[in-house]
C-alpha cells in the first residue's frame, strides 16, 4: 500500500515526467593483497579489471614473492601509464597489509589467502571506513569419483587436482573421495602414480615437482602427516622430508582417512593426498559440505543424474565434472562460508571494483 500511494503522488505531482539514470563509476584507490602461490597470475586476475574500471591500484605482494610484483611494475612504467595508476608497497603483512586495510583513503581491498587474514582484513574494513572487501580464501576441496568412472583416468585426474603447483593451490582437490566399488584399486593405483613422481630442482626439466615455499610451510606439512598417522590414517607412500637442503616433500597418499581427522579437516596446502571411502550419494554429499569452506570441488562419473545431483547439492563455488582446474574468464571464481566472498572473472568481475550511482532528473515542461 505504500508504495502505490508513492507512485500516484510521483503520477500526480510530476505527471510522470522524470528520467532515470544509472552511472557506473570506478570505487576508487583499490587495494589488492596477493599470496605467494602463483603471484603473477594472482596479480593479473586483480589488476586487470580494477584498472579496467578506472581505479587506481595499490599491490601489496606477499613478502616471499615480491620480485614479480616489482618487474611488473617497470613493465607499467615502460608502457607509459600515468604516474600513480599502479603502485607497488612491499612489507610484511601485519605491518604494511594491516595499514591499507585501516586506510581511510583506500575505497577497496582484494585479498586473496588464508581465512583467517581474511576475517582480519574484513574486521579492519569495519572499523575504518567500510571500503567494500573481496576475499578468496582457503579450501579443502572435495573431488568424488564414482564407481563408473575409468579409474585410470580417475586416479590421473584426481592426482593433478592434488599435487599441482606443490599442493599449493587453495581450490585443491585435497579430500578424494572414491566409491566402495573401486576403492581399493583407486588407492593402489593412486600411491604407484605419487611414487613415481618427480622430486627437484625446478630447474631440472624431469622434474614435476619443486620445493615448497619456506620452512614454515615445510614444517607445516610435515606436522599435519604425523598427525594423520597418529590418528590412524594409513600412509601409503611419501610422507617424509626429502634430503636436508632446500624444503623438499615427498608425495604423500592416505588412505583410511575419516572426517574428523586433521588431515580431512585442515587445508594442508602441500603435496598430501586423502583418499576416503563413500558408499551413496547422499552420503558423499553430506561429508563433502561437512566443512567451514566451499571454495572449489570436483566429480568423476559418466552419469548425468550423478552431475547434476552432486553438482546443485555441494556447497561450492565452483564444480568440475571429469575435469579438475580450468578456469576461464569468462566463468565466475570464488567461495562459499568461510572460503570467502565476492566473484572474480566472468561477467561481473567489473563491478567488483565499481559503484552504482542513481540520477533522476525532472524534465521541466515549459508549458506547464
Amino acid at each position: 500500500m505504500p508504495r502505490l500511494i508513492l507512485l500516484m503522488i510521483w503520477i500526480y505531482w510530476y505527471n510522470g515526467n522524470i528520467t532515470t539514470i544509472t552511472r557506473i563509476e570506478p570505487k576508487g584507490v583499490c587495494a589488492i593483497i596477493i599470496p605467494w602461490n602463483s603471484p603473477v597470475i594472482m596479480l593479473a586476475k586483480t589488476m586487470g579489471p580494477a584498472l579496467a574500471a578506472g581505479n587506481t591500484v595499490i599491490v601489496k605482494p606477499a613478502e616471499q614473492t615480491s620480485l614479480s610484483a616489482l618487474y611488473i611494475a617497470s613493465l607499467v612504467k615502460e608502457a607509459e601509464f600515468p604516474s600513480g595508476v599502479f603502485n607497488v608497497v612491499c612489507g610484511y603483512g601485519a605491518i604494511t597489509g594491516s595499514a591499507l586495510s585501516e586506510h581511510m583513503d583506500v575505497d577497496k581491498i582484494t585479498f586473496t589467502g588464508s581465512t583467517a587474514v581474511g576475517k582480519l582484513i574484513q574486521q579492519a574494513s569495519g572499523k575504518s571506513n567500510l571500503k567494500s572487501v573481496t576475499l578468496e580464501l582457503g579450501g579443502k576441496s572435495p573431488l568424488v569419483v564414482f564407481n563408473d568412472a575409468d579409474v585410470d583416468e580417475a586416479v590421473h585426474l584426481a592426482h593433478f587436482a592434488v599435487y599441482v603447483c606443490n599442493g599449493q593451490v587453495c581450490c585443491a582437490g585435497s579430500r578424494t573421495f572414491v566409491q566402495e566399488g573401486i576403492y581399493d584399486e583407486f588407492v593402489k593405483k593412486s600411491a604407484e602414480v605419487a611414487a613415481a613422481r618427480v622430486v627437484g630442482d625446478p630447474f631440472n626439466t624431469k622434474t614435476v615437482q619443486g620445493p615448497q615455499v619456506n620452512a614454515q610451510q615445510l614444517n607445516k606439512i610435515l606436522e599435519l602427516i604425523e598427525s594423520g598417522v597418529k590418528e590412524g590414517a594409513k600412509l601409503e607412500t611419501g610422507g617424509k622430508r626429502i634430503g636436508n637442503r632446500g624444503y623438499y616433500v615427498e608425495p604423500t597418499v592416505f588412505s583410511n582417512v575419516r572426517d574428523d581427522m586433521r588431515i580431512a579437516r585442515e587445508e594442508i596446502f602441500g603435496p598430501v593426498q586423502q583418499i576416503i571411502k563413500f558408499k551413496t550419494m547422499d552420503e558423499v554429499i553430506r561429508r563433502s559440505n561437512d566443512t567451514i569452506y566451499g571454495l572449489g570441488s570436483g566429480i568423476v562419473t559418466k552419469s548425468l543424474d550423478n552431475v547434476f545431483t552432486y553438482s546443485q547439492a555441494v556447497k561450492a563455488g565452483t564444480v568440475w565434472v571429469n575435469c579438475y582446474f580450468v578456469v576461464t574468464p569468462q566463468t565466475p571464481l570464488g567461495g562459499y562460508k568461510m572460503s570467502g566472498f565476492g566473484r572474480e572473472f566472468g561477467e561481473n568481475a567489473l563491478y567488483e571494483y565499481t559503484e552504482e550511482k542513481t540520477i533522476t532528473i525532472r524534465l521541466v515542461n515549459k508549458n506547464s
